[in-house]
């Protein structure tokens, strides 16, 4: 058996940057331990398996695998699968369709070149203490804003936000990686566990995303989940209304642009987060 497939890079405006996805199709005959072998082969940050396919209704169910589990909802993937679909499947391009992922249906817009999707509503766990970090990073307590709490928030996928004083705090960083991985563990609420740093100057956004995988300290280029995550973290503790980029992947040669359009209105989130796609292979899979 064979699976058509594309590859694309997601959150950027150009080639070989932003976040590499491989989107396989035709796959709901595909088990999830073989979705789960493809993804460690391909290895990949995540590849998404699409399992079932409504051309007439522009709709489509996919899975979402990392190398190391499956995931409930995540960003990049959305959006680059997103892409393929309107702009290679789907006929006639259509502007908005929607997407099925484990937590539920996503909304998925697409306006010029940019694809929009909507997150689900956010929830807001638990509040640390900046000391905790300053045992497995190279971080000092001058380099921690301390207008917002350090909190866990999920949309579907949780992380950690931790808000940092400088740019050059975020660009120095270092983390312990045993000593970061016991942390994760002892702390945070669910199977998939992620520390999002970041940095806030007047309408400019920074940020860094590090968890453990494999037994591995690994950087993310570009974290769609993170930042629906961060979106509505600013929502609350900053300001009602956002309309901005999130720079993530610099440090890693793999510079992504990760747009935020939100709004709190009472106690409803309308967390929005776009990005570009481009481009990069199609092929077939051989299973």
């Amino acid at each position: 058996m064979s699976l058509p497939f594309y590859i694309v890079d997601v959150f950027t405006d150009k080639k070989y940057a932003g976040n590499q996805l491989a989107v396989f199709l035709d796959a709901g005959n595909l088990s999830s331990d073989e979705m789960q072998k493809i993804a460690r082969e391909i290895n990949f940050a995540e590849s998404t398996f699409v399992t079932k396919l409504d051309k007439e209704n522009n709709k489509a169910e996919i899975k979402i695998f990392t190398p190391s589990q499956e995931m409930q909802f995540a960003g990049h993937p959305i959006i680059g699968t997103s892409w393929v679909l309107i702009n290679k499947i789907f006929d006639n391009s259509p502007e908005n369709i929607k997407l099925n992922v484990p937590i539920g249906p996503i909304a998925i817009h697409q306006s010029e070149d940019l694809i929009w999707l909507k997150a689900a509503q956010p929830k807001f766990w638990d509040i640390f203490s900046k000391e905790d970090f300053t045992l497995f990073s190279n971080l000092k307590n001058s380099d921690f804003e301390n207008q917002f709490p350090i909190q866990e928030v999920t949309t579907g996928s949780a992380f950690v936000m931790v808000g940092l004083s400088s740019k050059r705090a975020l660009e120095n960083l270092v983390l312990d990686k045993d000593k970061t991985h016991k942390w994760l563990k002892n702390n945070c609420k669910t199977a998939h566990q992620g520390l999002y740093f970041y940095y806030l100057e007047g309408s400019k956004l920074f940020s860094r995303m590090l968890c453990i995988e494999h037994n591995q300290l690994v950087e993310d280029a570009a974290t769609g989940s993170a930042s629906t995550c961060l979106q509505a973290y600013l929502l609350k503790n900053h300001k009602p209304e956002l309309e901005l980029i999130n720079y993530q992947g610099d440090y890693i040669n793999r510079p992504s642009q990760i747009h935020f359009k939100g709004k709190l209105t009472g106690n409803d989130f309308d967390i929005k987060i776009g990005g570009k796609a481009q481009f990069i292979a199609k092929g077939e899979w051989e299973v």
